[in-house]
């Protein structure tokens, strides 16, 4: 390891949790990853492997079988394993981010249903907020769920979902209209059950994975649509018991998702970092090694510099939340600056490389068609900033 991206104050516990996953990133994802990622085939070896270490189980809580550990111990376990293959981060990520919604939001019979099984992996989760034509603005969703008797009728198209395929439990938000006039209090979260696989699902009747969506980048995982056509679904599967919570329940989890899409920015910047500075070594032109040249060294100190900005800013975000402050400000914060700053560390390291990293032989190519995902994921750059100025002007309000 060198000097970047460290962080003050950990335990030994969260120190061994850290050693142990960057030696299973270091012999088991990234040997594999590329290879893996040109053919777009799942990680099933690797998942497994995570299942063994208790990483589906990180944040859940003790008496769930987790093992309780905070958002910062898995914001850092996230950005490890990013490092390695961006991919395999986002099959634990939707997982974490249904996990918390259950832990905070869910009732007690939905944690002893649900937890326990997501914390030995049996159950791996995705979650669906968006649709085909709307992108952002979540309360313009047309998914809708009817009350019948003490089932619910869903019916609606979904849209990007990680994990669509593989996963066995679906948080799916629909519209309901039992909240009144406001169309934030008209949502509801419903927890679904279903069995992997694409096509019509046999255990779920009316609703259908369509298959996998091709993706210019962040292969391996599949991201997918969700068709619901009349899918019935218990009223006690209401995530909290009571309908019309789900906005407030989904941007709890998107928070929190927000958070890890930075430590993912983090991880893949660190890699392109260690791959660039590596290269420039490596290569030589004008009688000496590239790395010799100040024009290169320049640009190694400023994605050095981006590296650690985005990391401190990272760790900031996640101690917010795990002092039970409010960190929408910062997640947004760390959201934007890991985002773009990844985008270009990736694209400088690709620079550094010349020819060679527009070939498939080398691991920057991977990375500079996975950045750009992270640029949209969890929210746009454009999200993020207006997330940011109002919480600026909440704060920096004039007194009338």
């Amino acid at each position: 390891m060198g000097r970047l991206a460290q962080t003050d104050g950990l335990t030994e516990i969260q120190r061994d949790i850290l050693a142990t996953v960057r030696d299973f990133v270091d012999k088991e994802i990234i040997p594999v990853a590329t290879e893996l990622e040109h053919k777009d085939e799942y990680p099933t070896a690797i998942v497994e492997g995570m299942k063994q270490l208790g990483l589906f189980g990180l944040t859940i809580p003790e008496e769930f079988g987790g093992l309780g550990e905070s958002l910062l111990t898995y914001a850092l376990v996230v950005e490890e394993i990013a490092r390695g293959w961006m991919s395999v981060s986002g099959i634990v990520n939707t997982h974490f981010i249904v996990a918390h919604m259950i832990n905070a939001h869910g009732t007690q019979e939905q944690k002893e249903y649900f937890l326990p099984r997501m914390a030995a992996g049996e159950i791996r989760g995705a979650f669906s907020m968006s649709e085909p034509g709307l992108g952002s603005d979540v309360a313009a969703i047309s998914t809708k769920g009817v009350r019948d008797g003490d089932e619910y009728v869903l019916n609606g198209q979904k849209m990007w979902l990680t994990n669509g395929g593989t996963s066995t439990l679906v948080a799916v938000l629909c519209k309901t209209d039992e909240g009144g006039s406001s169309p934030y209090k008209n949502m509801t979260t419903f927890l679904i059950e279903k069995t992997p696989g694409f096509g019509p699902n046999p255990t779920v009747p009316g609703l259908t994975v369509p298959g996998k969506i091709e993706k210019m980048g962040y292969k391996g995982v599949d991201t997918t649509e969700l068709v619901l056509q009349d899918v019935r679904i218990p009223a006690n599967r209401v995530l909290g018991g009571v309908p019309g919570k789900g906005f407030y329940q989904m941007m709890d989890g998107v928070e929190v998702g927000r958070v890890n899409v930075a430590a993912r920015g983090c991880g893949v910047a660190r890699r392109a970092f260690e791959l660039g500075i590596t290269y420039a070594q490596q290569r030589s032109t004008f009688g000496k090694k590239i790395a010799e040249h100040q024009a290169i060294q320049f640009k190694l100190a400023e994605m050095a510099t981006k590296v650690e900005a985005a990391h401190q800013m990272m760790v900031m975000a996640a101690r917010k939340k795990d002092g039970g402050e409010r960190n929408d400000l910062e997640a947004g914060m760390a959201k934007y600056l890991a985002s773009e700053y990844c985008k270009e560390v990736v694209e400088d390291s690709f620079r550094i490389h010349g020819g060679y990293g527009f070939s498939k032989e080398y691991e920057i190519e991977r990375l500079y068609r996975e950045a750009p995902m992270l640029l949209i994921g969890e929210g746009t750059a454009e999200i993020q900033k207006m997330i940011v100025g109002r919480r600026l002007l909440e704060e920096y309000r004039l007194a009338d």
